[in-house]
């Protein structure tokens, strides 16, 4: 399912975001949008893992218990994958409707099996994978392009049946300016590349509170 045109699921394939990352990992520019202290991070990073070798296993998710009420507070949430750098996986809730934690272990799960770009990943390369979390602020729709912060916001574009995203850390590793987050996240919707600029393009903005497993060099 590649979010180029609207579904009424809130499950989008990070493709917006996975062919402007190209092979190398994003760096880790983070807004605290949940406020998650160290513990909460490194709970969601380790339920990642663990729900990706227990699916390849029997596909099924492991039983947990949350660790604070934070976790259970609807976010909406990307996981991605990288293996020696290179991206191996990516999709997300962008909208939250369920508990973090949840949202997460179906996020995990579905970044390493159902990414249409890759094949599955195997537990051979489980290992060999480290772990990204990105939790979304609430979206806000915008009219004054002035508001788009670069390493800060992400940004969605609507247009008719079109609709584009990209995440904050994709404009920073890329060294783009305003305009040219604009322009790209245009072009991820299927759009020419001045489609926002049109009265009837809707630009949404968020921001991203962003962790991976080499912030505390463990798995």
């Amino acid at each position: 399912m590649v979010w180029r045109t609207i579904f009424l699921s809130p499950v989008f394939i990070g493709l917006l975001l996975i062919i402007w990352g190209g092979t190398k990992a994003m760096s880790s520019t983070s807004e605290p949008v949940v406020g998650l202290n160290q513990e909460e991070k490194k709970y969601l990073l380790h339920l990642s893992r663990e729900t990706i070798v227990q699916y390849l296993k029997n596909g099924t998710y492991p039983t947990t218990q949350p660790i604070s009420e934070k976790v259970k507070e609807p976010f909406g949430v990307f996981v991605t994958l990288h293996e020696h750098g290179e991206l191996r996986g990516c999709i997300g809730y962008v909208v939250g409707f369920k508990p973090l934690y949840e949202a997460v272990m179906d996020m995990a799960k579905a970044a390493a099996t159902e990414d249409p770009r890759f094949p599955p990943v195997t537990l051979d390369e489980v290992p060999r994978l480290e772990i990204e979390i990105s939790v979304l602020s609430p979206l806000k729709t915008i009219k004054n392009i002035d508001e788009i912060q670069i390493g800060k916001h992400g940004l969605i574009i609507e247009k008719g049946m079109h609709r584009g995203l990209l995440l904050p850390q994709v404009a920073t590793e890329w060294g783009w300016n305003r305009e040219q987050f604009l322009e790209q996240t245009c072009l991820k919707a299927g759009l020419p590349p001045d489609a926002w600029k049109e009265p009837d393009a809707k630009i949404q903005i968020f921001s991203a509170e962003i962790f991976s497993e080499k912030d505390f060099a463990e798995k």
